[in-house]
């Protein structure tokens, strides 16, 4: 005798316990629960044994206020946004660092943090207004890259606050670090010990940032009465992969001619890219060629590279530090005097990847 397979039982369908759901396992009114459990001023008027069935109801049930809810009837949703764009090729360090300090400084204001990736920032000048659409209080925009008529159509509803923007932003708070200032130190520091050779892989030259560094560069000869060598300066854009580029690249141009003393790279994933082209060619650093870098991310501290260090964790620290001011401003229909520019100081950070310049530069082949 045969017996048909019975079909699985189908999984009982839960949600999350609401109001109403107290308020029926209390024989009360939803009104009546979110009365109580909210602490609203008419809880005063439910007798005190009406009062315990529904926190023993709303303890059983395991219910939690809605969030969303309760954001919205305060006009806050206690959440801010991180908008800027990331490559899949490769980790950004940089966007890592600035972040846990927007993370730290979000997690004691007591904020949600999310994070609104974008392909690029032309499109994402559309997105923005998408994304200050009621669900965060206020945008970060890390290293925006906006034209003037691109950011003349920023959202004035919601506050903003940028790090590291390519140009002035109308109404746009912006933190950076003395870039130029890093890469005088630097260059100035290279030049004491003796290099003179010094081949600089800058950014994009459409970048501030790269411009500002090569400035530095600059300046740094000109201060100890020196002029730079010719095409020492070679433009990429900050990822490890264009270290490794412009760095053959520019090699392979200079055939024949002495190898430099040093590379000062415009960031650390540069120099670290750099330093595999170096490798693979047999070169030991800083035997034969020094190599230093910009930023003092986490790779670069774990390679021991010499570097500038940009405050990054410190920069993502003070955006949500004023993006919460201007948030509470809004919040209280009260004026907030908005500083232009914050800059915050660089410093050089010693590593095992720079030495005095050895007395027979090598040849490249």
């Amino acid at each position: 005798m045969s017996t048909a397979a019975k079909p699985p039982r189908a999984a009982k369908v839960r949600h999350a316990a609401t109001l109403a759901d107290v308020g029926r396992e209390a024989g009360v009114s939803a009104m009546a629960a979110s009365a109580v459990l909210n602490g609203a001023r008419t809880s005063s008027r439910i007798a005190e044994e009406t009062r315990s069935r529904i926190v023993a109801a709303a303890e059983k049930l395991r219910y939690r206020p809605n969030a969303t809810a309760r954001a919205l009837a305060d006009r806050r949703m206690n959440t801010i946004g991180v908008a800027t764009t990331l490559s899949g090729s490769e980790l950004n360090q940089y966007f890592l660092e600035v972040f846990n300090g927007v993370l730290e400084a979000a997690a004691a204001a007591g904020q949600n943090t999310t994070v609104f990736a974008l392909s690029d920032w032309q499109e994402g000048a559309q997105r923005i207004h998408s994304i200050c659409d009621g669900r965060i209080d206020g945008l970060i925009l890390l290293a925006p890259w906006l034209k003037p008529e691109a950011a003349a159509e920023l959202p004035e509803h919601t506050p903003l606050v940028a790090i590291h923007a390519n140009s002035e932003l109308a109404g746009v708070l912006n933190l950076e670090s003395d870039e130029e200032a890093g890469a005088f130190a630097m260059v100035s520091h290279l030049l004491s010990l003796g290099h003179r050779r010094i081949l600089h892989l800058a950014g994009p030259a459409e970048s501030v940032g790269a411009q500002r560094r090569i400035a530095g560069y600059r300046r740094a000869y000109a201060e100890a009465g020196l002029k730079p060598p010719a095409q020492h300066v070679k433009h990429g854009d900050f990822s490890a992969e264009s270290g490794r580029r412009s760095l053959e690249e520019w090699l392979q141009s200079q055939q024949g001619k002495a190898l430099p003393d040093v590379i000062f790279a415009a960031s650390d994933a540069i120099a670290l890219g750099g330093l595999e082209t170096l490798t693979a060619r047999g070169w030991r650093v800083p035997a034969d060629i020094s190599l230093v870098g910009f930023d003092d991310t986490l790779l670069a501290r774990s390679a021991h590279l010499a570097t500038v260090r940009q405050p990054l964790r410190e920069l993502g620290n003070r955006a949500v530090e004023q993006l919460m001011a201007r948030i509470d401003a809004k919040h209280r229909d009260a004026a907030y005097r908005l500083p232009n520019t914050i800059i915050l100081p660089t410093q050089i950070v010693p590593g095992a990847t720079l030495s005095v310049p050895r007395q027979q530069p090598l040849i490249i082949t």
